[in-house]
């Protein structure tokens, strides 16, 4: 790699590092430390391929190595752990979005992990139906039909603990 690649992929670690852990601990319902590993080899897997991705998009070749590395690790362990946030909530302890954060994580963590990572990405990460297709290998019917039938679940795992609580 020529000195120019070393310094755009610094450049691009520093700028989006904190992006991709993000995805990857909301994806993969990991502890902080499992979600840097799968951010470590998404980083490798860029690294060895930077001359070649530089160009296009680095940054959605990362995430989809994540996305993909995270549902093969589930698809293994079948066991999801608790998940940490990359930083502290911006919101004070007593907040209501703070009881609603945790419940909807608590729901995502119930989901299967290509329906999980398709709300994440799409809801969360803010992607287009598109990219979410893209980044997932699908299509993007299958982005839309996985995102209706998990939004679904939640709300009616939510209903259910509201009719519980009353």
């Amino acid at each position: 790699m020529t000195d120019d690649d070393e310094a755009a992929f610094d450049d691009f670690i520093a700028a989006r590092s904190t992006s991709l852990l993000r995805t990857a601990i909301l994806v993969c319902g990991a502890t902080r430390h499992d979600a840097e590993d799968l951010v470590q080899h998404a980083l490798e897997k860029v690294y060895r391929n930077w001359p070649r991705i530089r160009r296009d998009n680095p940054e959605a070749y990362a995430r989809k190595v994540v996305v993909n590395a995270a549902i093969s690790r589930a698809r293994r362990r079948k066991v999801v752990k608790e998940i940490t946030f990359a930083r502290p909530p911006e919101t004070a302890a007593d907040s209501p979005d703070l009881d609603l954060r945790d419940t909807l994580i608590r729901e995502l963590r119930r989901l299967p992990p290509k329906m999980r990572a398709v709300l994440v990405l799409r809801y969360w990460e803010d992607q287009s139906e598109q990219s979410t297709a893209a980044l997932l290998g699908c299509s993007a019917g299958t982005v839309k039909s996985q995102a209706a039938r998990g939004l679904a679940r939640i709300r009616e795992h939510m209903d259910v603990a509201k009719e519980v609580t009353r």
